[in-house]
């Protein structure tokens, strides 16, 4: 796709990559591509989050998330994303609320190893005829011919749904927990005190919701909703309240947004790359659905960064980095480092190693929840192949305002037209 670059206003850093209007306008792809080619580790001296260390491509970003001794997650230092500044620095109106993405070593691996059999492969399997039934039937109330809202009437839905089931969260209030992912992941909600006072009262109210939930699982425990699991794991029955909620929202905002985002992209990106929707219409092996899936959460990247900070003073392929330092490590970019994936910017649904990206993280962060993503979204491609829909993108989707959560489109502002696929064989394995 042909980028528009745009005169940057003379307030705004043109290579600070966390100003909210480069993806809120998706304006981000040039100032990266210009990063990567003349200062993959950048520092930005000034952001609206403060100085901040750019990483720009793929080996350097692997590089520090294999040292979390080094680069730390702590959520006392800032966690996880370019908005925080640490317990030292707290707003009025602002808690912390720790989660495990946002912990170093011992105390996230505890936690991470008490909700990973959750997310294991006997799990998927369970999962995986319920997530194709689910899917079809869905597919199957979409009209054909008719404009509607892709986000609201599927990559909402199947998320939602998928969540609740995750949590055993009561049915009829489901869409609760798309309402609280979308306001717990947005880090511009903190610019304000009336935001933070907002944001707080969001948490608390989904806090005091999960809390009666927690007492009942505590009387009636489950065997693979995520609370009951939770409950009996000596790393996580006695969170603090703050913590309860920093890992709800950890669960909530990880198993919304990013299959959300690439459900979203599933149908907008395959729309900007006719040719290669061509190739999953003609092709129905499942390796190719399989390798599909993994190029379009390249293309995507549905959260943008992860942020560490620095421990210690350290060199870094020749950059002097000081302890405290901020340093975000941006998996969008390093999705379409050239020199990894070559031609980054297309969707190529067979290309070859599509597997690599970077978009659930690297090392002992990479996302608990990948393989729940992963079958989401293959079912998705599956479903609308067997059925030869083709969606085809009315408009411009509207971003999200901010630099963490990816797209993230609400509803009401993708709209999509279903058409059947009538043209050329199928071919299968």
């Amino acid at each position: 796709m042909a980028t528009v670059i745009r005169e940057t206003p003379a307030d705004l850093h043109p290579l600070d990559l966390s100003r909210a209007d480069l993806w809120r306008e998706d304006q981000w792809q040039e100032p990266m591509r210009q990063l990567r080619a003349e200062s993959p580790i950048y520092y930005c001296e000034d952001s609206k989050f403060g100085p901040y260390w750019s990483v720009t491509t793929y080996k350097p970003i692997q590089h520090i998330e294999a040292l979390p001794k080094i680069f730390s997650s702590s959520w006392e230092y800032g966690g996880i994303t370019v908005a925080g500044d640490g317990i030292e620095h707290l707003k009025e109106g602002e808690i912390p609320m720790p989660m495990f993405i946002a912990m170093d070593p011992p105390q996230h691996t505890a936690q991470r190893r008490t909700v990973a059999p959750a997310f294991g492969p006997s799990e998927i399997e369970r999962m995986r005829a319920d997530t194709q039934a689910r899917t079809a039937a869905l597919i199957d109330t979409l009209p054909v011919g008719e404009a509607f809202d892709w986000v609201e009437r599927l990559s909402i839905e199947l998320t939602t749904d998928m969540l609740a089931i995750l949590f055993d969260f009561p049915w009829e209030n489901r869409h609760n927990l798309t309402r609280w992912s979308d306001a717990l992941g947005d880090i511009e909600s903190f610019n304000t005190l009336e935001e933070r006072q907002q944001r707080l009262a969001t948490a608390f109210e989904m806090g005091a919701a999960f809390k009666e939930l927690w007492d009942h699982k505590a009387k009636n425990p489950g065997k693979h909703d995520l609370i009951s699991i939770m409950l009996q794991s000596d790393a996580m029955n006695h969170m603090s309240h703050e913590e309860f909620m920093g890992n709800l929202i950890l669960l909530i905002v990880g198993g919304n947004d990013t299959t959300r985002n690439s459900m979203s992209a599933y149908a907008y990106g395959l729309h900007c790359f006719p040719e290669e929707r061509a190739k999953l219409e003609a092709n129905h092996d499942p390796d190719l659905a399989v390798n599909a899936m993994h190029e379009i959460i390249r293309w995507q990247t549905p959260l943008a960064h992860m942020r560490r900070t620095a421990l210690e003073d350290t060199e870094l392929f020749g950059h002097q980095i000081r302890a405290r330092d901020k340093i975000a490590l941006w998996y969008a970019s390093a999705n379409r480092d050239e020199s990894i994936f070559p031609d980054g910017d297309r969707i190529i649904v067979d290309r070859e190693n599509a597997r690599r990206h970077l978009a659930f993280g690297y090392g002992i962060h990479r996302c608990v929840g990948a393989r729940v993503a992963e079958l989401q979204l293959t079912t998705l491609i599956s479903e609308m192949q067997k059925r030869r829909l083709r969606v085809n993108v009315l408009a411009e989707p509207e971003r999200v305002n901010a630099s963490f959560v990816h797209v993230s489109p609400h509803a009401g502002r993708t709209r999509a037209l279903l058409t059947a696929v009538t043209a050329g064989p199928i071919s299968a394995r």
